[in-house]
């Protein structure tokens, strides 16, 4: 079983910057590709990176040269670089995982998800 924690939302203006990280349990999370999605009030999950377990990304057109995922396998984390932050960046974001070496965009292809952590863009 792997756990997964998020931490590094907040309140910030539009034009700012955060980095969330997802901390994972588990001897096994360097084999792992890792995701992250987002989801607004009212609106379906969607896609917004990805990470294989050497490294290899992808992007939703949406966050592509705004945002970066990255991974430390020695410290079990995956990071979500996030800048020039738009006010429609608003949700909550959720870091999920899944058992094989490759990423994914759809969600329903990994296995485990984070409790999700806030993120809110003003104008």
């Amino acid at each position: 079983q792997v756990q997964l924690v998020e931490s590094g939302g907040g309140l910030v203006q539009a034009g700012d910057s955060l980095r969330l990280a997802c901390a994972a349990s588990g001897r096994t999370f360097s084999s792992y590709g890792m995701g992250w999605f987002r989801q607004a009030p009212g609106k379906e999950r969607e896609f917004v990176a990805t990470i294989n377990s050497i490294g290899s990304t992808y992007y939703a057109d949406s966050v592509k040269g705004r945002f970066t995922i990255s991974r430390d396998n020695a410290k079990n984390t995956v990071y979500l670089q996030m800048n020039s932050l738009k006010p429609w960046d608003t949700a909550v974001y959720y870091c999920a995982g899944r058992p094989y070496i490759s990423g994914s965009t759809y969600s329903r292809e990994y296995d485990y998800w984070g409790q999700g952590t806030q993120v809110t863009v003003s104008s």
